[in-house]
């Protein structure tokens, strides 16, 4: 992978589900409702000062795409929803945003 750019699309690992579901709360906030189901599908990740992942999600309904970025372990803090994308299907590609 090039450092800056996209990896290919890999299947969600249980890893990717512990960070979705550690974002899951943020993403909550900002939609003012609640998601009983939220299952990481799949995910591509870029490499910057930290990771950013990008996780496309089932949810109750249809699919969302998350960007969630990763701080570098020494500095201790755990994953932040930088944006997310509702509406998705299944088949939407899962790009940067």
């Amino acid at each position: 992978m090039i450092p800056g750019g996209l990896s290919e699309t890999k299947p969600a690992t249980p890893e990717i589900q512990q960070i979705t579901d550690e974002v899951k709360p943020q993403l909550e906030r900002r939609q003012n409702r609640t998601y009983s189901t939220f299952n990481a599908i799949v995910f591509r990740t870029q490499v910057v000062n930290g990771i950013n992942y990008f996780i496309k999600v089932q949810d109750d309904h249809d699919y969302v795409h998350l960007k969630v970025f990763q701080s570098l372990p020494h500095e201790n803090q755990g994953p932040t929803l930088v944006a997310f994308q509702t509406g998705k299907t299944r088949d939407d590609p899962l790009t940067y945003f």
